[in-house]
């Protein structure tokens, strides 16, 4: 991705561009799936982890992202697309892998709608499907 349309991201939800949010950013948008903290950590080695934590938060706190809670006991962070507003009727369904412990956003497949009993109100959903991801499913045949 460009530096334009990364700095053009960062405008859309009010988040003054730094290098290293831009850095950030374009690290989380190189990957093709959720990723956590330590990712981060592990992909800018030279970047310090607090610097890392207080941008994800920025960027969550600002919808630019969102978080998932995949069960693998490591929350995981996915760029939301632009038009997101990290509402209940964005969400989307998202997929663990148990061979290599990724966490895909499947932005196609929406959140299935549960009627809830009276008096409930719904703020948020974690969906997430587990088993095999196409490229391990085909590495086991």
């Amino acid at each position: 991705m460009e530096e334009r349309e990364l700095l053009e991201k960062l405008q859309l939800r009010e988040i003054k561009p730094t290098a290293m949010r831009l850095l950030i950013l374009k690290t989380m948008l190189e990957t093709e799936e959720a990723v956590s903290l330590l990712d981060l950590e592990n992909r800018l080695d030279t970047v310090d982890r607090s610097t890392i934590f207080r941008t994800v938060m920025l960027f969550l706190a600002h919808h630019l992202v969102h978080c998932v809670d995949d069960g693998s006991g490591s929350l995981k962070y996915a760029v939301c697309d632009n038009s997101c507003t990290c509402s209940v009727d964005d969400l989307h369904t998202h997929f663990y892998c148990e061979s290599c412990h990724r966490t895909f956003c499947l932005k196609k497949i929406r959140v299935p709608v549960v009627a809830l009993p009276p008096g409930f109100t719904l703020q948020s959903v974690n969906y997430v499907m587990k088993g095999l991801c196409a490229e391990c499913s085909a590495q086991k045949k």
